[in-house]
């Protein structure tokens, strides 16, 4: 069965990574992930999962993370494009330094 989440992460260069692996050791298969840094800094993570286990664990799993802000479970049907939040800033594109 999919699920969705939506997720406010506090900036740091390990949140993603974290995230990533409480989901993989809690048998989630993460099927589709959109991410952007909101102006606050804050970032915004909408994640699908695939998984025959109650999301519920997944939720209080990542609650008790310390640079998770927020975690919400998103309602069925649900658009990942529109889950993120409306206040992130548009995508920035960079170019490499030669």
């Amino acid at each position: 069965m999919k699920h969705a989440l939506e997720l406010t992460l506090q900036p740091s260069p390990e949140v993603l990574e974290r995230v990533l692996r409480v989901m993989r050791h809690r048998g989630f298969s993460v099927t589709n992930m959109q991410m952007q840094i909101n102006e606050d800094a804050s970032i915004a993570l909408a994640v699908e999962v695939e998984t025959e286990r109650a999301i519920e664990l997944l939720s209080n799993q990542l609650d008790k993370l310390y640079d998770v802000a927020e975690c919400r479970l998103m309602p069925a049907p649900f658009a990942l494009n529109s889950a993120l939040v409306t206040q992130a800033l548009p995508t920035q594109s960079f170019a490499a330094n030669a």
